[in-house]
């Protein structure tokens, strides 16, 4: 339903059907079974793959030899927040008298994947004898835990010799208009518990006591200090933030016993994982602690140059926008992490990213339209 009458695109109709379905994650509620009937019906092999409690599938339409460019993007959105705030219903997926789709999932991603799904009918029907292979890699467990998703598609395919030369993601990848900017790459994501233990006692007689929140102090203050590297052409100097401290038992005189903080590298690829956890050893050593660290990496930095599918996307842009795209890798971290891992260059192309996560998500409709006509001339210019 649309505040006007008039009637939608393919793609805005393909939109509204997958808001519609509440697939907060890991739901995917039906988004690929409808994803993959509309491939079936223009000749995709499709292999739907359940990974613990995550629905996703791999199709692939063509031949086996030549180049391979994967769509690739997940299902799931993440929760609506406080239902009442919304303006619109989440899930009722609407065009509001400024022209905007609303409803959760507009942007981040399922406009995307209406875009490439309407781009590549239209590209088989044209170009039903195509050049190489093009595939779809479709979770439903990117906004969350991230495991059983994208992770664990690639090392299937990675056991089986796929190969992916190509790969664009739909992650919403514009400030903002659509296709201004596109990410050839992220930063890595490492995270780290520290938990610094001392003594707890009386606060009257701290000579019988260890405060971890004083001894730490100056550590994390060094930490926060630390210049870790200067990045490069493509990447900014990695960073660390501090964004948990804990201590304390609720009383005022009483010292803790141990403190627990919270950090993270965001880091570019001038910098190592063993490196940076090398350093905050040292640092923590230097003081004098107590402690334990417990790592978590999310993902390593990925970076794709200049190249055949930088090339055709910014090209694509430039023919259907008129403007030029600029590169970048800053933001998060996206599925494009694991993906990157087979050697496979990949870019992040979506639409404006103003409204991820908010209340009232919504995208400028008429964007979804633009977006398709990009992945579709990018079709043209690889595949052709």
């Amino acid at each position: 339903m649309t505040a006007t009458a008039t009637p939608l695109s393919p793609t805005l109709e393909l939109a509204c059907e997958l808001i519609r379905r509440p697939s907060v994650t890991p739901l995917d509620e039906g988004c690929q079974e409808q994803m993959m009937r509309r491939l079936s019906a223009c000749g995709f092999t499709l292999e739907p793959m359940r990974i613990e409690d995550v629905d996703n599938f791999w199709a692939s339409h063509g031949k086996e030899e030549g180049p391979v460019l994967c769509f690739a993007g997940h299902t799931d959105v993440v929760p609506t927040g406080p239902r009442e705030k919304w303006q619109h219903q989440p899930f009722n997926a609407l065009i509001d008298e400024h022209g905007m789709l609303c409803g959760r999932g507009a942007a981040d991603m399922k406009g995307s994947l209406a875009s490439m799904i309407i781009a590549v009918e239209r590209f088989v029907a044209v170009y039903p004898n195509h050049k190489g292979r093009i595939t779809f890699l479709i979770t439903s467990d990117e906004e969350g835990p991230a495991h059983h998703g994208t992770k664990a598609v690639v090392e299937r395919l990675r056991a089986r010799n796929e190969r992916l030369d190509w790969c664009i993601v739909g992650e919403p990848s514009s400030t903002t208009l659509v296709g201004d900017v596109v990410k050839n790459g992220r930063r890595g994501s490492l995270g780290c518990t520290l938990t610094v233990r001392g003594k707890q006692g009386h606060v009257a007689y701290p000579h019988l006591a260890r405060n971890p929140i004083h001894l730490a102090a100056p550590a994390l203050a060094e930490l926060a200090a630390e210049h870790w590297d200067d990045g490069n052409a493509f990447f900014p100097p990695t960073s660390f933030q501090i964004s948990n401290l804990n201590a304390g038992t609720g009383a005022t005189n009483v010292i803790p016993g141990e403190l627990k903080a919270i950090f993270n590298f965001r880091f570019s690829t001038e910098s190592t994982v063993e490196g940076l956890q090398q350093r905050v050893v040292a640092i923590l050593n230097k003081h004098g602690l107590d402690f334990e660290l417990n790592w978590a990496l999310s993902g390593l930095p990925f970076l794709t140059e200049p190249g055949a599918l930088l090339d055709a996307v910014a090209a694509s842009i430039k023919a259907v926008t008129g403007r030029e795209t600029k590169p970048s890798t800053s933001g998060g971290t996206s599925d494009g992490r694991f993906i990157a891992t087979l050697g496979t260059q990949v870019v992040e192309l979506g639409p404006v990213n103003a409204t991820i996560h908010q209340v009232d998500e919504r995208v400028l409709a008429s964007d979804l339209d633009v977006l398709t006509e990009i992945y579709y001339q990018t079709l043209v210019n690889l595949l052709a």
